[in-house]
């Protein structure tokens, strides 16, 4: 139509010059664009914003960063975005990246000109189109839908096995020399005991990078004993103040070391907050996987800066720790804070009439068992590393100043665990509306999948808690009162005229998901002691 759409509505295109196209359906069909990141990232880029790559696939003004795909622009060799110049970039991008480890020169790679398109139309027919050529038929549609089974087939049951004698160490652990080869050699000989720590070298250079790039501050006058002068103990002055203590450790789930340490660090300190004791001082208790010692550092380092930014932003000082060996990354904290005793949050105090409201979604049990099966939607991730990074200190305080009278922050035994902790623990019953309960997108699809954390059978155990359990098993979201959370959110207590300022005042925060999702309903009755059925779901 020769015009540009504006933007689209339900029920109309809006175009330049306000003309408004009505739609039943829309097919929006529109070439690649370039992502906006791209133009802060320092690499040269071609006019449509691409990354400018020579042949061998290597940025033209960045040596040794490489790009393919629908990211890059081959400039001696423009082609359209289609994803069979991804896929044939795929052998000679890792061939370029073995020959650069190897101080080869690299070779380039001249993409084919033309390819053969297949378009389903959706009646099973099929269109297909190479160069200037096209033709419609019904056959091609089975000819499309072969050449598709069989490629996914080369990457499921059609992959290699894995036998024979073991492989002979690649070219390029050789090519780092004697001391790379002696290490690899002894791998699978590793020392226990102290012996299993990391090195003293690797340690206090990673020490040296974190204060040099200012994520370890000065001590405050309550650190007496700290990682300014370390001792066998760090020490921190005696206060009127109550004293809290909680130790948090699990392994990675996530492949960004950097964010894995945020969120660990995030999750030990978020029982300080769900006690309304502000934390001081932490120590790191580290597991690095065993490699070169050069790689063991960067990875330390990525996960400790990760974790270190988020003690410091919560005014919290790394005060020391312990290192070690193990087989897969790992990382916890034993935190402690301070309180005026009158002052700190408990699970028992829960009031009839008190609603209950909470502060994060849930869902990333099932959320992650997804992702480990590569079933997980990509957006739904982020959204939960999001909620995961987001600290709990801002909604502990807003809860304090409305009127909390019972904090709970919502981890491994999941959102009915730490709400049947509370309701036992307060002699209360309690109601809980499960369509108000905040949840992570993508996660009911991934239930709805039968797709559950580990701990997910151990929690079930909770649901005699349910007083209608049968009721409640027809909702969809019933498996989730179980889900096992990570750096989740505080469920909290508190009076009901205080609910709803309280959590404007957290959206406001930036807690979006903020919601009340139930009530404190009555005082446990001697049955209800006895059976344990004092949650209503609903």
């Amino acid at each position: 139509m020769g015009t540009s759409v504006t933007h689209a509505t339900e029920a109309a295109l809006q175009l330049d010059g306000g003309v408004a196209v009505a739609y039943d359906e829309v097919v929006w069909c529109t070439e690649a664009g370039a992502q906006e990141w791209l133009r802060e990232s320092g690499l040269q880029l071609d006019e449509a914003g691409f990354i400018a790559v020579d042949p061998t696939l290597e940025s033209v003004n960045t040596p040794a960063v490489f790009a393919c795909g629908d990211c890059a622009a081959v400039l001696q060799h423009p082609r359209p975005k289609a994803g069979v110049f991804a896929v044939r970039q795929g052998p000679p991008l890792a061939s370029n990246l073995r020959r650069l480890l190897l101080g080869q020169p690299l070779h380039p790679f001249v993409p084919q000109e033309t390819f053969l398109g297949l378009i389903a139309t959706g009646d099973g027919g099929c269109v297909a189109s190479r160069g200037v050529l096209a033709l419609e038929a019904r056959w091609l549609w089975d000819l499309k839908d072969w050449i598709d089974r069989f490629w996914m087939h080369g990457y499921t049951n059609g992959l290699p096995k894995m036998e024979g004698p073991p492989p002979p160490l690649p070219e390029v652990a050789v090519a780092l020399g004697g001391d790379a080869l002696e290490t690899l050699s002894h791998a699978s000989m590793r020392c226990g005991g102290c012996g299993a720590k990391v090195g003293a070298t690797v340690l206090s250079r990673v020490m040296a990078r974190l204060k040099a790039e200012g994520n370890l501050p000065p001590n405050p006058p309550a650190v007496l004993v700290g990682l300014d002068a370390p001792d066998d103990c760090a020490v921190l002055a005696p206060s009127n103040l109550a004293s809290v203590h909680t130790v948090d450790f699990f392994r990675s789930f996530i492949s960004d070391p950097f964010v894995f340490g945020q969120v660990a660090a995030n999750h030990a300190l978020s029982d300080c907050h769900a006690m309304g004791a502000p934390p001081t001082g932490a120590l790191a208790i580290a597991v690095v996987p065993f490699g070169l010692e050069e790689k063991v550092e960067e990875i330390f380092f990525q996960m400790m800066s990760g974790a270190c930014r988020t003690l410091t932003a919560a005014g919290c000082v790394l005060l020391g720790g312990h290192t070690c060996e193990g087989a897969e990354l790992s990382l916890g904290f034993s935190v402690t804070g301070y309180a005026a005793p009158q002052r700190v949050l408990g699970k028992g105090g829960m009031r009839v009439g008190d609603a209950l409201l909470l502060t994060k979604p849930i869902g990333t049990g099932a959320l992650f068992a997804a992702h480990m099966r590569g079933a997980a939607p990509g957006a739904s991730v982020a959204a939960a590393v999001q909620a995961m990074s987001t600290s709990n200190a801002g909604a502990a305080e807003c809860l304090q100043q409305h009127g909390c009278s019972a904090c709970t922050d919502v981890t491994g035994f999941g959102l009915l665990g730490h709400l049947v902790e509370m309701a036992r623990a307060s002699h209360v019953g309690a109601s809980l509306d499960m369509e108000a309960v905040p949840i992570l997108p993508g996660v009911v699809e991934c239930v709805a999948a039968g797709i559950f954390s580990s701990l997910q059978p151990a929690n079930l155990r909770l649901r005699r808690a349910i007083a209608n359990e049968e009721e409640a098993l027809r909702h969809p979201h019933y498996p989730l009162l179980f889900d096992p959370q990570t750096a989740g959110g505080l469920l909290a207590s508190l009076p009901a005229e205080q609910a709803e300022a309280c959590v404007a005042q957290l959206r406001h925060l930036g807690y979006v998901d903020a919601t009340i999702i139930g009530k404190v309903s009555q005082p446990l009755s001697a049955e209800q002691e006895a059976t344990g059925h004092f949650v209503l779901a609903q």
